[in-house]
């Protein structure tokens, strides 16, 4: 110990402190790091005597005192050492009393002048409409009752017969004649009683239709020259040709094979 230097400038820094104690009781620091959970390089960093990677001095104060009992040494005098040489352990700020806070008044509230006056406004409206309903009220009893009584609604007038018979309806063959054209030949049929399978194809053979002709069906076919029809349930079919109806005895059930030209009505 030099002459003139206190006993406290002679004793190992912190860092050394906790190395040679490490050494001392045959732990590495590896071994140290395992046990207090602190990781390896902030173990290097405080042995040398950097605690800038503890995060702040309050964690320091922490490591130092796990580093401490880890290896051995009483971490009361570490820890002195520390605020010694850091400043010292800042002074804990005193709570408020509990009365203080019957001291803080609530700033009074200022009136609000905008819903008063919209208040106001609202209660002249109000007065102003009843008065001026009671005197419209007063003043029109007789009108009104002059207005009131039994009120008498007219009937519709009957509308005049004129006496003209309504048209007669023309006859569905009389239009067929008039729209069928006079070059060709003009085969409808129309299923009337019931369902019906028919065929119909041109005079070169080509199928103008092959299927079912459901009961209120019906369907025209043209053809320059001629038409040729089978028809799978005759009986059920309403026939007209080139715009005239076809009268036959066809019986429910039965097949016909037909053919049209331009000069018919005539069954083939």
């Amino acid at each position: 110990m030099s002459i003139g230097n206190s006993p406290e400038d002679d004793r190992p820094s912190i860092g050394r402190s906790l190395q040679q104690a490490r050494i001392a009781a045959g732990l590495t620091v590896d071994e140290v790091s395992s046990s207090t959970r602190v990781r390896i390089p902030i173990v290097h960093a405080i042995e040398q005597d950097d605690f800038s990677r503890c995060g702040g001095d309050v964690y320091a104060r922490g490591h130092i005192r796990t580093l401490a009992r880890a290896v051995g040494l009483d971490p009361a005098p570490l820890v002195e050492q520390f605020d010694a040489e850091h400043g010292g352990r800042p002074a804990p700020t005193p709570a408020a009393p509990l009365f203080e806070a019957e001291r803080i008044r609530p700033e009074p509230r200022r009136p609000n002048w905008t819903a008063a006056m919209v208040a106001a406004i609202v209660a002249v409206v109000g007065f102003v409409g009843f008065t001026m309903f009671s005197g419209d009220s007063s003043g029109d009893k007789t009108k009104t009752q002059v207005a009131e009584g039994p009120t008498t609604t007219k009937a519709p007038a009957p509308k005049k017969s004129t006496g003209k018979p309504a048209d007669p309806k023309p006859n569905p063959s009389d239009s067929a004649i008039a729209a069928v054209p006079k070059d060709k030949v003009t085969v409808k049929l129309s299923a009337v009683d019931d369902m019906s399978w028919i065929s119909a194809k041109s005079h070169n053979g080509k199928t103008l239709f092959a299927g079912n002709l459901q009961k209120g069906e019906s369907k025209t076919f043209t053809d320059d020259k001629q038409i040729d029809l089978i028809l799978g349930n005759a009986g059920a079919i309403q026939l007209y040709v080139n715009g005239k109806e076809v009268q036959n005895e066809f019986e429910p059930g039965q097949v016909e094979r037909l053919s049209y030209t331009k000069g018919d009505p005539v069954t083939g």
